[in-house]
């Protein structure tokens, strides 16, 4: 949100986002309209209101969650909706990320109406529920309930974004949508950002940003490999993105005896994740799917040498700038990391390449550019 807006502004256009908790920090320029919720999946008091429900979208937030099911994209796109229908006189198109909710559909019979879908949350739903067993399976269904809502919604844009081919045909497939209903626009990086930074490297040290109990993001594959290199060099991995806690991903580490060689770290700025790339030997993108990956973007970008996974748009991110392994496979994700951990000139290739295909084939002039003219589209039908 914060880039694409950014991006949007610069090219002359004026931006509002809308957002709940956790807000965007966006740069100057672009206003920020707060649609405060309970904010019930807030780390620090997860499941408890962050303040007394005001009303009948409130309640429907709280009961939601309540029963196990998952409630912001519905309660958002209401909230939305309230908002925005005494003021529809003061835009020209409405972009929706992902929500689908209900709510939208009033506003696109108002106003030009289009929706990014970064990849079909059925994916999510698939790979969680095959790692499930007993209760755990009823509440997971429960939790995805939503899905249906935005297939239903989806299905009722006529024009739509997403972020990758792979995405475009996954999601054409699980949402029952004809391909040419989608437009793939990339998305970015910034590249003065996360840029290479003259640091010393330390030695064997691994990086991974993940949500780190989410089956998606491989990290349990990632720990094994780790296990399985510590047996031949002392590697160490820090993972941004902090595992519940007794959650699995920490049972893990303790059963494969990697407490002391895995740290992991969650809230970390932009600037102090440039610098751990800056330090890292490798970078580590170990998904079983991904829509896009800016992960990967990123640790291009900064230049550090990075093994992926050729899950999802994995392989339209990396190109061959990177090192690509089979999702899931433990020991092909192993031998990589020891041939790279093993080969100086290699990582000094890929991270070369990396930042070149980063700087020259993503860039978010280029995305806001196609954004708008997706809007421009949207307005014209």
């Amino acid at each position: 949100m914060r880039q694409l807006s950014a991006a949007l502004t610069r090219l002359g256009h004026s931006v509002e986002v809308l957002s709940g908790q956790p807000y965007p920090e966006l740069v100057p320029g672009v206003k920020l309209t707060k649609l405060e919720s309970l904010d019930l999946y807030r780390p620090e008091e997860p499941f408890r209101p962050a303040r007394p429900p005001r009303d009948w979208i409130d309640a429907v937030e709280l009961s939601t969650m309540s029963i196990s099911g998952f409630p912001e994209p519905f309660t958002f796109s209401l909230r939305a909706w309230r908002e925005l229908r005494g003021r529809l006189h003061e835009f020209d198109v409405v972009h929706d990320n992902q929500g689908l909710g209900y709510g939208l559909l009033p506003l696109g019979r108002r106003l030009p109406l289009v929706a990014t879908i970064h990849h079909p949350i059925s994916v999510d739903r698939r790979l969680e529920l095959e790692r499930a067993s007993g209760f755990r399976k009823v509440t997971l269904r429960r939790w995805y309930a939503f899905t249906r809502m935005q297939r239903r919604v989806a299905r009722r844009i006529p024009k739509l974004a997403t972020v990758s081919e792979s995405s475009r045909k996954d999601i054409a497939r699980d949402l029952g949508l004809p391909p040419d209903r989608l437009v793939t626009i990339p998305l970015a990086v910034d590249a003065e950002s996360f840029r290479p930074l003259e640091r010393s490297r330390d030695e064997d040290l691994l990086v991974a940003t993940a949500s780190a109990d989410v089956p998606l993001k491989g990290v349990a594959t990632l720990l094994e490999a780790l296990a399985r290199v510590r047996a031949q060099r002392a590697a160490r991995l820090v993972v941004v993105g902090r595992p519940r806690p007794n959650g699995a991903t920490g049972k893990l580490v303790a059963k494969l005896g990697l407490d002391g060689a895995v740290r992991f770290v969650r809230g970390v700025p932009e600037t102090e994740l440039v610098e751990l790339y800056s330090q890292a030997t490798l970078a580590i993108v170990p998904s079983l799917y991904e829509g896009f990956s800016l992960p990967a973007l990123e640790a291009m970008a900064c230049g550090v040498p990075l093994i992926a996974t050729t899950a999802g748009a994995l392989p339209e991110v990396v190109g061959s700038a990177g090192v690509l392994v089979p999702p899931g496979d433990a020991e092909a994700l192993a031998g990589a990391l020891l041939k790279l951990l093993d080969d100086a000139n290699l990582r000094r290739k890929l991270g070369e390449g990396g930042r070149l295909r980063a700087v020259g084939e993503f860039s978010w002039r280029r995305t806001a550019e196609r954004t708008v003219d997706l809007y421009r589209e949207a307005a014209a039908c």
